[in-house]
């Protein structure tokens, strides 16, 4: 690994801490504490000084390091193993990204990253894709040492992570400084209850009508679509072009993908191993002081999995009380057998966090956001006309 030379956050051995985290004292870390900590703390650390566009409103993207293996299959460490020690018995070859190099699809890669942890007591992390990495169906996940599960970092982690990256439908081209998926801060474990998500929704709406809150915030699929449209999703192209991660408003959408029209019976078959791109029926809008994760497949609602990249932001689609809100982009991919979706159908749940205060600048607010508004849309990389 390249020598630390950069840190971005600093370390408290009490997990107090001189500056203070918010309003609250336990909640996702929003970025103008994040950007205090880069003052004033030692606990996310970078071999390259951090870029102020890498602080989302609550996270922080991650950057690919300069070179990576392909690797036989997907592992967690386990317990008492480091990835490095994993990655000797796994690997195939190192890939040079310095200048760019192609992730073929079907293979399994693992990529260091240019930042690392040393979290305090209480302090953890988690992980997601970022919203364009899910919608060109590119798997990402990141892992730790000693890991037991994907996207998760333990409180008081000290150590480097590394991304797994999976394409699974485009090849695509990275190189070192590529941001695939982002990592949240959150101190301490708070709950929110459905009791708590009601009066949420009573205060101000989340989404734009009646809520089915249940273990959640249910959203469900708009298989209508716009009258004037027809069309209510995508389903990506086998054997297409490659896709450069870092390169926006480049590519014309029919060479990836098919456009899927309305029909009569408000209904979709999803084929085994296809990928599509949906949007929900409902319009989300997420309060300044909340963030929301979209679980990401639930046996109960049908063979499929949706939304793998499943973090909204604070101010996703909330726009000062206006109510608009934005469709949720969904990424779904059907497991084993067909399966008919219909109009209406419930996907998927939101689970929301309390932030320890509001992000001075949320989602939408000048901040290169690329999906606030948003109806049914592709990723940042293709034209939008």
């Amino acid at each position: 690994m390249a020598e630390i030379e950069h840190s971005l956050f600093g370390r408290d051995e009490s997990g107090e801490g001189g500056e203070p985290y918010g309003r609250h004292s336990t909640g996702i870390l929003p970025s103008h504490v994040l950007k205090q900590l880069i003052r004033a703390r030692r606990e996310v650390l970078a071999a390259e000084e951090i870029e102020p566009s890498q602080i989302q409103p609550a996270s922080v993207d991650l950057r690919l390091g300069p070179m990576a293996w392909r690797v036989r299959a997907s592992f967690l460490p386990g317990p008492q193993a480091t990835v490095r020690d994993k990655l000797a018995t796994v690997a195939l070859h190192e890939i040079d990204l310095t200048d760019g190099a192609v992730l073929e699809t079907g293979c399994v890669y693992v990529v260091p990253l240019l930042e690392s942890l040393e979290l305090s007591f209480r302090v953890s992390g988690i992980a997601n894709p970022k919203s364009s990495t899910g919608r060109l169906d590119v798997f990402t996940r990141l892992i730790v040492d000693r890991a037991q599960s994907f996207d998760r970092v333990d409180p008081g982690y000290r150590g480097p992570l590394y991304a797994e990256i999976s394409p699974r439908t485009f090849p695509i081209l990275v190189r070192k400084g590529s941001r695939l998926n982002q990592l949240r801060i959150r101190r301490g474990s708070p709950q929110f209850t459905d009791t708590q998500l009601k009066r949420l929704h009573a205060d101000t709406p989340l989404v734009d009508g009646p809520a089915d809150i249940e273990n959640g915030l249910a959203l469900s699929v708009d298989l209508k679509g716009d009258p004037a449209l027809q069309q209510v999703g995508w389903r990506a192209k086998r054997h297409t072009g490659i896709i450069d991660i870092d390169q926006r408003d480049a590519l014309e959408a029919p060479d990836f993908w098919d456009s899927i029209q309305a029909s009569r019976s408000g209904t979709i078959v999803l084929d085994p191993d296809e990928f599509y791109i949906l949007a929900s029926r409902e319009a989300v809008s997420i309060p300044p002081e909340f963030a929301a994760e979209m679980l990401p497949f639930n046996p109960l609602v049908g063979e499929f999995r949706v939304h793998y990249a499943g973090f909204f932001d604070p101010g996703f689609g909330h726009e000062a009380g206006l109510g608009r809100g934005a469709r949720a982009v969904l990424e779904v991919r059907s497991h084993e057998v067909p399966f008919i979706l219909e109009h209406g159908q419930i996907i998927g749940r939101l689970v929301f966090e309390r932030l320890t205060e509001p992000p001075p600048e949320v989602y939408g607010q000048g901040i290169g956001s690329n999906y606030q508004r948003q109806g049914l849309r592709l990723s940042k990389h293709f034209k939008h006309g």
